[in-house]
């Protein structure tokens, strides 16, 4: 059976980071890593963030759907994780967090349109106990990045 067409929906709306990063990799270096507002994150420090969110839920969360695991994803301190997605942007070339950005993203979406749509639908118990629900999770992080996005683009077209 494929995917209903509400869930078509929010991985057609899932792509969308896709792309905005791809556009990204035309930047400088400089415009990398320039901050949006003084003391908040540079482009490079919100990529990241949005790439180690992706890794993850896919590697705690989707990929153990997928095969048939118990799933791993807990709550985690926000703080201490988005502190060390800066950490990690220092430490990767651009070209190399764009590929990566890209590729878990990719992972994802992959993934998840290669579930039936009962794996799908259904819900499932996170390591703390919490349910786990992809349309759900998927509704969230579409708000997650456009959450960032649109103060991105908003900045790149100044």
């Amino acid at each position: 059976m494929s995917m209903s067409v509400k869930n078509q929906k929010l991985i057609k709306s899932f792509v969308e980071w896709i792309a905005f990063v791809d556009t990204l990799k035309q930047l400088d270096k400089s415009t990398w890593n320039s901050s949006l507002k003084p003391g908040k994150w540079t482009i490079k420090d919100i990529v990241s963030h949005m790439m180690l969110w992706d890794k993850y839920f896919y590697e705690e969360a989707i990929h153990k759907i997928a095969t048939h695991q118990e799933l791993t994803l807990k709550h985690l301190n926000y703080d201490e994780f988005n502190r060390e997605a800066v950490v990690y942007s220092k430490a990767i070339t651009t070209d190399a967090l764009v590929e990566e950005a890209i590729d878990y993203r990719k992972k994802i979406i992959e993934t998840i349109e290669a579930l039936p749509e009962e794996a799908v639908e259904q819900n499932y118990t996170d390591g703390d106990g919490n349910v786990f629900h992809i349309p759900q999770y998927l509704k969230d992080f579409i708000w997650h990045d456009r959450h960032h996005m649109k103060p991105m683009k908003e900045y790149l077209r100044k």
